[in-house]
């Protein structure tokens, strides 16, 4: 089983005091989901919870995963790959119709894909479980 996870800190300021709210924010795999999380508490008011979710992302948290870790670029191992088995995976995994699935494909197969790390991680996973050989590369910040 695939597992990945990556968290950030994020200090904004407090809706209820005006303090220094601090959250943490993370992306996972958990049993087989791409999932994230955030978690926040003021330290000068009873101001705190606790949010898990499962699919997408939400953008704030992506974003602070990406200022914190940087990205990473997935790409196909090899050019002679079938993309019927990588046209399969992204449909699935994304739900994209069949258009959208073919130009990611085609992206991954030539400049890659670009996300975070748990995502890419996640990626390469559903195609290594359909005999797709991936190759995860960092990105300059």
């Amino acid at each position: 089983m695939i597992t990945a996870t990556q968290g950030a800190e994020v200090t904004s300021p407090c809706v209820t005091c005006g303090g220094a709210l601090v959250r943490d924010v993370g992306q996972f795999i958990d049993r087989g989901q791409l999932r994230w999380s955030t978690e926040g508490q003021c330290p000068a008011c009873p101001n705190a919870w606790c949010e898990t979710g499962a699919g997408p992302t939400p953008q704030e948290i992506r974003q602070a995963l990406l200022a914190e870790h940087g990205a990473v670029r997935l790409r196909l191992a090899t050019e002679e790959t079938s993309l019927v088995p990588v046209l399969r995976a992204l449909r699935e995994v994304s739900h994209l119709p069949l258009g959208e699935a073919r130009l990611m494909a085609a992206e991954l197969s030539g400049v890659g894909l670009v996300g975070t790390f748990v995502e890419m991680t996640y990626l390469a996973g559903e195609l290594r479980q359909r005999s797709v050989a991936t190759t995860l590369i960092p990105t300059s910040p």
